[in-house]
């Protein structure tokens, strides 16, 4: 469901992985019984065309289900104590000249990129927190 890599693709505004992440959670938050209906169906085959007109916006997913929405909180932050440093760390590090000048042009790169996935997180966090 998820594919090779097992993640998903997240945006400023909407989650750019949304059939991948809406079927996941689908899933994960069914009873038992509905999971057993959904197997034996294949799957959603007539929702097709109602997930197609349907985006997982940032609004949207502050309208998950309860289950579904600390499902994916509970995700975000397994996500983010995977990192070595928290965003704070991160917003030191930039804010600090010094420090950021000794770092070589591919770190502060490298910086750049988890400071803007950490807010990311974050920002998803508050949506379904």
């Amino acid at each position: 469901m998820v594919g090779e890599e097992g993640a998903f693709v997240l945006g400023w505004e909407e989650v750019l992985t949304e059939e991948e992440l809406s079927t996941t959670l689908k899933v994960l938050c069914m009873s038992e019984e509905e999971f057993k209906e959904y197997k034996e169906q294949d799957g959603w085959e007539d929702d097709s065309e109602e997930e197609e007109n349907s985006t997982l916006s940032n609004e949207a997913l502050s309208r998950l289900k309860p289950p579904c929405k600390k499902l994916l909180y509970d995700s975000v932050l397994l996500t983010l104590e995977s990192y070595g440093s928290d965003l704070k760390a991160e917003q030191d590090l930039l804010n600090n000249k010094e420090a950021y000048e000794k770092l070589s042009r591919r770190e502060q790169q490298a910086l750049h990129v988890r400071y803007g996935q950490k807010r990311i997180l974050h920002q998803l966090l508050e949506l379904v927190g």
